[in-house]
């Protein structure tokens, strides 16, 4: 399970509050917050984790490429000073 630390789990927290508040019209303690909170990261933070590298894996994937297509960019014919 992903490790938070305090604040970042009391702004999930906070906003997590606030959405049941806003869009269900109930009011969560902190208690039911963090509780939500672990219940999320446990069973759900997986797919946004592994999501997340993939998205950095094609991010550069692409880089990658566009350092391959700049090398070749500088390559020389030989004799063409």
């Amino acid at each position: 399970m992903i490790q938070f630390s305090r604040q970042e789990r009391d702004a999930m927290s906070d906003a997590l509050k606030a959405y049941f508040s806003e869009e269900l019209d109930r009011e969560l303690g902190q208690f039911e917050a963090e509780f939500l909170l672990d219940f999320v990261s446990r069973e759900l933070g997986a797919y946004f984790y592994n999501r997340g590298l993939y998205d950095a894996q094609s991010l550069l994937s692409g880089r990658i490429d566009e350092l391959g297509d700049a090398i070749l960019a500088l390559e020389q014919t030989p004799g063409s000073n």
